[in-house]
């Protein structure tokens, strides 16, 4: 009874301890799947913004550009501002640079994920190269800021909602500090990684695009937090770390999940399923991520919310979709679920096996890109 009664604190007292078990199952169930994706990224040469231009930026070459997915030409007049159709993606909107910022993550990911699991350093060698080009080099480097993002033709030259797009960076910050904790980031690197997230948390927190993105109601408000979470972890800037935690306490939670777990708002738009689950696994990672700090978020409540009933409401529709009682999404209804990070973090945190099980039944390496572009954890072995 003592030994049961020990574990049993341990596992409350000490939750990022207490994922270590489940950690050594991930590590020996995906074991292969992981080497095999970092194969593929030790295969890649860095590439980043500065390779593609569009001549509707207002921005130049080292600034990040992309057009708002569900905007189309006007078919009354072509030469008209775009018009909005929600859902429906226009395949000729400029998004080039969030596909590279996608296979960036992706590679970095990928790579730190190899190391995790093997122990082989050569991975976060390879992953350097791509960091620098991304953060260092004058010839390659973004610019940290998001200026001309999800801009639309004849309307805006750049939107704050647009700021939802580095949530691919996610995977790159989180190598990062694998990278550091190994001593594979030489110390002038260092500074420059830390100080392009510096100004670009600067930039998110202060500029009124930032600060838009921070009140928005509904998943674009919970990414912020989530990239600033992330960031801030990063740089060890602990007042944000904070900060985030508190917006999670009482905005996050309390305004954006209902009583039965649900994200209303999420179910109101057209495509309910995704982007209920894209918050969610937000959502979760949040928690995982200032779990890390020392937050224990898992386990608040607000009002009776918290995310265990998050992943209680949406486990029985990711185990079976067709029982899906709310409208189908109007594109990609298909191509979900995946391996959603929202099942493995609540397995980590509740010790539900179920939602162990189910993670790792479901598809680990998609390749449509709109599946990929709201899946930005794709390698939480990383986040354990």
């Amino acid at each position: 009874m003592r030994s049961f009664l020990t574990l049993l604190l341990f596992f409350i007292l000490d939750p990022v301890h207490a994922q270590q078990p489940l950690l050594q199952q991930v590590l020996k169930d995906t074991r292969p799947a992981v080497l095999q994706r970092a194969k593929w990224a030790m295969q890649q040469t860095p590439e980043t913004i500065t390779a593609y231009r569009c001549d509707r930026s207002a921005g130049g070459k080292h600034d990040f550009f992309s057009e708002g997915d569900y905007w189309w030409p006007d078919p009354v007049s072509k030469d008209s501002p775009y018009i909005q159709r929600d859902g429906q993606s226009n395949p000729d909107n400029f998004v080039k640079h969030r596909e590279v910022m996608i296979r960036f993550s992706r590679v970095m990911g990928a790579l730190a994920a190899g190391y995790v699991v093997s122990r082989d350093k050569t991975y976060l060698h390879q992953a350097l190269l791509h960091a620098r080009a991304w953060f260092r080099d004058s010839d390659t480097r973004m610019n940290p800021h998001l200026l001309y993002a999800q801009a639309i033709k004849g309307r805006a030259t750049g939107r704050g909602i647009g700021i939802i797009d580095t949530i691919q960076l996610l995977e790159v910050v989180q190598a990062l500090r694998i990278m550091e904790k190994a001593g594979m980031i030489p110390a002038a690197d260092l500074v420059v990684f830390r100080q392009w997230f510096r100004d670009y948390l600067q930039w998110l927190t202060t500029h009124p695009y930032g600060k838009d993105e921070m009140n928005a109601k509904n998943n674009h408000g919970t990414c912020w937090v989530m990239q600033v979470a992330a960031f801030a972890l990063f740089v060890q800037d602990r007042q944000l770390m904070d900060f985030c935690a508190d917006r999670y306490k009482n905005v996050l939670l309390p305004s954006q999940m209902a009583e039965d777990g649900s994200f209303p708002l999420e179910l109101k738009r057209t495509k309910p399923y995704g982007y209920s689950l894209f918050n969610l696994d937000a959502m979760s990672t949040v928690c995982q991520l200032l779990g890390s700090a020392g937050y224990d978020l898992w386990q608040y409540t607000a009002a009776g919310k918290n995310m265990a009933a998050g992943a209680a409401f949406m486990y029985p529709f990711v185990k079976d979709k067709r029982s899906w009682p709310y409208a189908k999404d109007v594109m990609y209804w298909e191509e979900w679920p995946v391996a959603h990070p929202f099942l493995l973090f609540n397995a980590a945190a509740s010790g539900n096996r179920d939602y162990y099980r189910l993670w790792l039944s479901l598809p680990h390496d998609p390749q449509v890109e709109e599946v990929l572009r709201n899946l930005p954890v794709r390698n939480p072995v990383i986040f354990l």
